[in-house]
């Protein structure tokens, strides 16, 4: 179904909670992160800042680099299973990172939460089917103020549950995103039509390849 939605309908609601916990996990663990590799790597603060630095990056590069290619695999499977498999990792991930104790298995969890959080053009899709055009600018501005009260606000979360310890944000963080999905699983339905699906390919899945479609459109 493709119904128009007001904002206030649950489908919307759980795409701008998605939306936010994605940039939500860009920073919440910014705050603890010295303290938690400091007590994995047993260095001193400085080198864990270092550190921290390069976890920070895979994070953020992992979202670059596969935020085209979630959406196209959202684009050949749906919206719906794509969004749900991505919070189902993420929750898997976290509360792994929040066990970890060396510093390969916190990259590797970082790696996985920058690719399980790379949704954004999803729910950007998300928006679009079931928007009418009328209210689609509103719709995905919402999403653009969800995106910045996330980034915002990560900090800050991470660092009020870092009182708690350095590892009370990744298990918070997983409790979010597992509340979101059982939320997601209970209001989402498909909007892409089967008839509007395509197949995966690799020229539109990468970020170089989305440029150079940029490129070529007249604004």
């Amino acid at each position: 179904m493709t119904d128009s939605p007001k904002p206030g309908n649950l489908p919307l609601l759980f795409i701008l909670i998605t939306v936010t916990l994605d940039s939500v996990g860009f920073g919440i663990i910014l705050p603890v992160m010295p303290d938690l590799l400091e007590d994995v790597m047993s260095v001193s603060l400085s080198e864990a800042a270092t550190w921290g630095g390069y976890l920070t990056f895979a994070y953020a590069a992992m979202q670059f680099v596969f935020g085209p290619i979630i959406g196209n695999l959202s684009d050949r499977f749906g919206r719906r299973s794509v969004l749900m498999v991505s919070l189902a990792v993420m929750v898997v991930d976290y509360i792994i990172m929040g066990l970890a104790h060396s510093f390969t298995l916190l990259l590797i969890g970082r790696i996985i939460a920058g690719i399980a959080a790379a949704t954004h053009s999803t729910a950007g899709a998300y928006i679009a089917d079931i928007s009418a055009p009328e209210i689609r600018a509103v719709n995905f501005g919402m999403v653009g103020a969800a995106f910045g009260v996330g980034f915002v606000f990560g900090p800050v979360i991470g660092g009020l549950l870092g009182e708690l310890g350095p590892r009370a944000p990744f298990f918070a963080a997983a409790a979010m995103a597992a509340l979101n999905l059982a939320f997601g699983l209970e209001v989402m339905r498909e909007s892409l039509k089967p008839a509007n699906r395509r197949r995966f390919d690799w020229r539109r899945a990468n970020p170089f390849g989305a440029f150079r479609k940029m490129a070529k459109m007249p604004q």
